[in-house]
Protein backbone atom coordinates (compact mmCIF):
# COMPACT_ATOMS: atom_id res chain seq x y z
CA UNK A 1 0.00 0.00 0.00
CA UNK A 2 1.68 3.07 -1.15
CA UNK A 3 4.24 4.08 -3.00
CA UNK A 4 7.36 7.02 -3.01
CA UNK A 5 6.52 8.05 -6.58
CA UNK A 6 3.83 10.98 -6.48
CA UNK A 7 0.46 9.79 -7.42
CA UNK A 8 -1.23 11.94 -9.90
CA UNK A 9 -4.74 11.69 -11.68
CA UNK A 10 -5.72 13.43 -14.91
CA UNK A 11 -9.40 13.64 -16.29
CA UNK A 12 -10.01 13.47 -19.82
CA UNK A 13 -6.55 12.22 -20.17
CA UNK A 14 -7.14 10.06 -23.47
CA UNK A 15 -6.16 12.48 -25.95
CA UNK A 16 -5.01 15.85 -26.34
CA UNK A 17 -3.32 18.13 -23.67
CA UNK A 18 -4.62 15.72 -20.88
CA UNK A 19 -2.73 12.79 -23.05
CA UNK A 20 0.78 14.90 -23.18
CA UNK A 21 0.14 16.18 -19.78
CA UNK A 22 -0.35 12.41 -18.31
CA UNK A 23 3.08 11.63 -20.16
CA UNK A 24 4.82 14.25 -19.20
CA UNK A 25 3.94 13.48 -15.52
CA UNK A 26 4.60 9.71 -16.31
CA UNK A 27 8.42 10.43 -17.61
CA UNK A 28 9.19 12.52 -13.95
CA UNK A 29 8.39 9.42 -12.75
CA UNK A 30 4.65 9.59 -11.08
CA UNK A 31 2.68 7.29 -10.76
CA UNK A 32 -0.65 8.21 -13.25
CA UNK A 33 -4.02 7.38 -13.53
CA UNK A 34 -4.96 8.30 -17.43
CA UNK A 35 -8.89 8.52 -16.96
CA UNK A 36 -10.94 8.83 -19.30
CA UNK A 37 -15.41 8.74 -19.48
CA UNK A 38 -14.93 5.03 -21.52
CA UNK A 39 -12.24 2.81 -20.29
CA UNK A 40 -11.37 1.31 -23.22
CA UNK A 41 -10.30 4.96 -24.10
CA UNK A 42 -8.01 5.07 -21.46
CA UNK A 43 -6.37 1.66 -22.12
CA UNK A 44 -5.62 2.32 -25.34
CA UNK A 45 -3.74 6.06 -24.64
CA UNK A 46 -1.54 4.11 -21.90
CA UNK A 47 -1.07 1.32 -24.73
CA UNK A 48 0.03 3.82 -27.28
CA UNK A 49 2.10 5.82 -24.82
CA UNK A 50 3.69 3.15 -22.86
CA UNK A 51 3.73 -0.01 -24.25
CA UNK A 52 6.25 -1.45 -22.54
CA UNK A 53 6.17 0.12 -19.45
CA UNK A 54 2.44 0.61 -18.16
CA UNK A 55 3.29 0.29 -14.71
CA UNK A 56 3.75 4.45 -14.45
CA UNK A 57 0.74 4.89 -16.31
CA UNK A 58 -2.63 3.45 -15.65
CA UNK A 59 -5.80 3.62 -17.36
CA UNK A 60 -8.83 4.10 -15.61
CA UNK A 61 -12.98 5.26 -16.17
CA UNK A 62 -14.19 8.75 -15.20
CA UNK A 63 -17.30 10.29 -15.87
CA UNK A 64 -16.72 13.79 -13.95
CA UNK A 65 -20.73 13.67 -14.18
CA UNK A 66 -21.15 10.78 -12.40
CA UNK A 67 -21.06 11.41 -8.91
CA UNK A 68 -21.16 7.44 -8.20
CA UNK A 69 -18.07 7.21 -10.81
CA UNK A 70 -15.79 10.27 -9.32
CA UNK A 71 -16.64 8.29 -5.60
CA UNK A 72 -15.79 4.70 -6.63
CA UNK A 73 -12.23 6.24 -8.27
CA UNK A 74 -11.69 8.19 -5.31
CA UNK A 75 -11.99 4.46 -3.36
CA UNK A 76 -9.82 3.05 -5.70
CA UNK A 77 -7.00 5.35 -5.32
CA UNK A 78 -7.23 5.44 -1.34
CA UNK A 79 -6.96 1.43 -1.17
CA UNK A 80 -4.23 1.61 -3.82
CA UNK A 81 -2.06 4.23 -2.67
CA UNK A 82 -3.48 6.36 0.31
CA UNK A 83 -3.18 9.60 -0.79
CA UNK A 84 -3.45 11.76 -4.27
CA UNK A 85 -0.37 14.50 -4.68
CA UNK A 86 -1.87 16.15 -8.17
CA UNK A 87 -5.39 16.28 -9.16
CA UNK A 88 -5.28 17.61 -13.16
CA UNK A 89 -8.65 18.99 -13.65
CA UNK A 90 -8.41 18.27 -17.37
CA UNK A 91 -12.00 17.47 -18.68
CA UNK A 92 -13.89 19.54 -21.13
CA UNK A 93 -16.57 19.79 -23.11
CA UNK A 94 -17.82 21.85 -25.87
CA UNK A 95 -15.87 25.05 -27.51
CA UNK A 96 -18.82 26.11 -28.93
CA UNK A 97 -17.33 28.69 -31.38
CA UNK A 98 -20.65 29.07 -33.37
CA UNK A 99 -23.45 30.22 -30.72
CA UNK A 100 -23.88 33.20 -29.34
CA UNK A 101 -24.86 34.23 -25.85
CA UNK A 102 -28.04 36.63 -27.36
CA UNK A 103 -29.28 32.88 -28.55
CA UNK A 104 -27.64 29.78 -27.04
CA UNK A 105 -29.90 27.08 -26.16
CA UNK A 106 -29.58 27.24 -21.79
CA UNK A 107 -29.88 23.38 -22.08
CA UNK A 108 -26.53 23.24 -24.31
CA UNK A 109 -24.86 25.55 -21.23
CA UNK A 110 -26.38 23.70 -18.29
CA UNK A 111 -24.54 20.42 -20.10
CA UNK A 112 -21.46 22.30 -20.81
CA UNK A 113 -21.29 23.78 -16.67
CA UNK A 114 -22.04 19.96 -15.81
CA UNK A 115 -18.28 19.05 -17.10
CA UNK A 116 -16.33 22.47 -16.99
CA UNK A 117 -17.62 23.52 -13.51
CA UNK A 118 -19.45 21.22 -11.63
CA UNK A 119 -17.09 18.10 -12.67
CA UNK A 120 -14.06 20.03 -11.47
CA UNK A 121 -16.47 21.20 -8.30
CA UNK A 122 -17.53 17.31 -7.79
CA UNK A 123 -13.86 15.99 -8.72
CA UNK A 124 -11.68 18.00 -6.08
CA UNK A 125 -14.11 17.57 -3.37
CA UNK A 126 -14.28 13.83 -3.70
CA UNK A 127 -10.36 13.66 -3.78
CA UNK A 128 -10.02 15.87 -0.79
CA UNK A 129 -9.35 13.96 1.75
CA UNK A 130 -6.80 12.38 -0.24
CA UNK A 131 -4.70 15.02 -1.17
CA UNK A 132 -4.89 16.03 2.59
CA UNK A 133 -2.53 13.14 2.82
CA UNK A 134 0.10 14.34 0.37
CA UNK A 135 3.17 16.08 1.28
CA UNK A 136 2.69 18.95 -1.36
CA UNK A 137 -0.56 18.35 -2.70
CA UNK A 138 -1.46 20.25 -6.06
CA UNK A 139 -4.60 20.98 -7.96
CA UNK A 140 -4.28 21.93 -11.63
CA UNK A 141 -8.24 23.24 -13.24
CA UNK A 142 -7.22 23.49 -17.25
CA UNK A 143 -9.18 26.88 -18.11
CA UNK A 144 -8.69 29.72 -20.99
CA UNK A 145 -8.62 32.64 -21.53
CA UNK A 146 -12.10 33.17 -23.20
CA UNK A 147 -12.48 32.71 -19.43
CA UNK A 148 -10.77 35.87 -18.62
CA UNK A 149 -13.64 38.78 -17.69
CA UNK A 150 -10.56 41.34 -18.38
CA UNK A 151 -10.25 40.36 -22.10
CA UNK A 152 -14.02 38.65 -22.78
CA UNK A 153 -15.72 39.75 -25.84
CA UNK A 154 -19.27 38.07 -27.16
CA UNK A 155 -19.16 34.30 -28.94
CA UNK A 156 -18.33 30.86 -27.32
CA UNK A 157 -20.52 31.73 -24.53
CA UNK A 158 -21.22 28.26 -22.99
CA UNK A 159 -17.87 27.44 -23.11
CA UNK A 160 -16.32 30.97 -22.23
CA UNK A 161 -18.69 31.44 -19.33
CA UNK A 162 -17.77 27.90 -17.75
CA UNK A 163 -14.06 28.92 -17.65
CA UNK A 164 -14.69 32.04 -16.14
CA UNK A 165 -16.74 29.96 -13.44
CA UNK A 166 -14.14 27.85 -13.15
CA UNK A 167 -11.41 30.97 -12.73
CA UNK A 168 -13.44 31.59 -9.36
CA UNK A 169 -14.00 28.29 -8.33
CA UNK A 170 -10.37 28.43 -8.28
CA UNK A 171 -9.74 31.14 -6.66
CA UNK A 172 -12.53 30.19 -3.88
CA UNK A 173 -10.43 26.63 -3.35
CA UNK A 174 -7.17 28.42 -3.01
CA UNK A 175 -8.31 30.67 -0.45
CA UNK A 176 -9.89 27.95 1.55
CA UNK A 177 -7.34 25.64 1.31
CA UNK A 178 -3.98 27.87 2.08
CA UNK A 179 -3.64 26.88 5.54
CA UNK A 180 -3.12 23.42 4.30
CA UNK A 181 -0.67 24.05 1.62
CA UNK A 182 -2.66 23.11 -1.24
CA UNK A 183 -1.54 24.70 -4.11
CA UNK A 184 -4.53 25.43 -6.47
CA UNK A 185 -4.17 27.18 -9.97
CA UNK A 186 -6.06 27.57 -13.03
CA UNK A 187 -3.45 26.94 -16.32
CA UNK A 188 -4.76 28.35 -19.84
CA UNK A 189 -2.76 26.04 -22.39
CA UNK A 190 -3.31 28.71 -24.86
CA UNK A 191 -4.61 27.64 -28.50
CA UNK A 192 -3.72 24.21 -29.25
CA UNK A 193 -4.25 22.21 -32.07
CA UNK A 194 -5.93 19.48 -30.21
CA UNK A 195 -9.69 17.93 -31.63
CA UNK A 196 -11.38 21.00 -29.48
CA UNK A 197 -9.02 23.56 -30.45
CA UNK A 198 -8.63 22.73 -34.32
CA UNK A 199 -5.70 23.41 -36.77
CA UNK A 200 -3.67 26.15 -36.41
CA UNK A 201 -2.96 25.75 -32.75
CA UNK A 202 0.57 25.46 -31.13
CA UNK A 203 1.81 21.68 -30.83
CA UNK A 204 0.42 19.75 -28.10
CA UNK A 205 3.15 19.47 -25.87
CA UNK A 206 3.52 23.35 -25.54
CA UNK A 207 0.05 23.04 -24.29
CA UNK A 208 0.76 20.64 -21.86
CA UNK A 209 4.30 22.67 -20.10
CA UNK A 210 1.97 25.16 -18.16
CA UNK A 211 0.06 22.37 -16.53
CA UNK A 212 3.15 19.81 -15.83
CA UNK A 213 4.53 23.17 -14.26
CA UNK A 214 1.76 23.81 -12.05
CA UNK A 215 1.46 20.21 -11.10
CA UNK A 216 5.12 20.26 -10.05
CA UNK A 217 5.53 23.83 -8.01
CA UNK A 218 7.80 23.66 -5.08
CA UNK A 219 5.84 24.49 -1.37
CA UNK A 220 7.22 28.00 -1.77
CA UNK A 221 4.80 28.24 -5.47
CA UNK A 222 1.91 30.65 -6.04
CA UNK A 223 -1.67 29.51 -5.30
CA UNK A 224 -4.89 30.88 -6.85
CA UNK A 225 -3.42 32.20 -9.68
CA UNK A 226 -4.18 32.23 -13.40
CA UNK A 227 -1.58 31.46 -15.63
CA UNK A 228 -0.13 30.66 -19.38
CA UNK A 229 3.46 28.81 -19.51
CA UNK A 230 4.22 30.32 -15.87
CA UNK A 231 3.07 33.64 -16.54
CA UNK A 232 0.32 35.32 -14.75
CA UNK A 233 -3.00 36.41 -16.85
CA UNK A 234 -5.59 38.55 -16.17
CA UNK A 235 -8.71 37.12 -14.75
Amino acid sequence: MGTAAPVSLVTGGNRGIGRETARRLAGLGHTVLLSARRPEDAARAVADLAPGAAGTLLPCRLDVTDADAVHALARRVEREFGRLDVLNNNAAVNYDTARRAVSVDLDEVRRTLETNLFGVWRTTQEFLPLLRRSPHPRVVNVSSESGSLADMTGGTPAYGVSKAALNALTRKLADELRAERILVNAVCPGWIATDMGGPGGAPVDQGATGIVWAATLPDSGPTGGFFRDGEPLRW
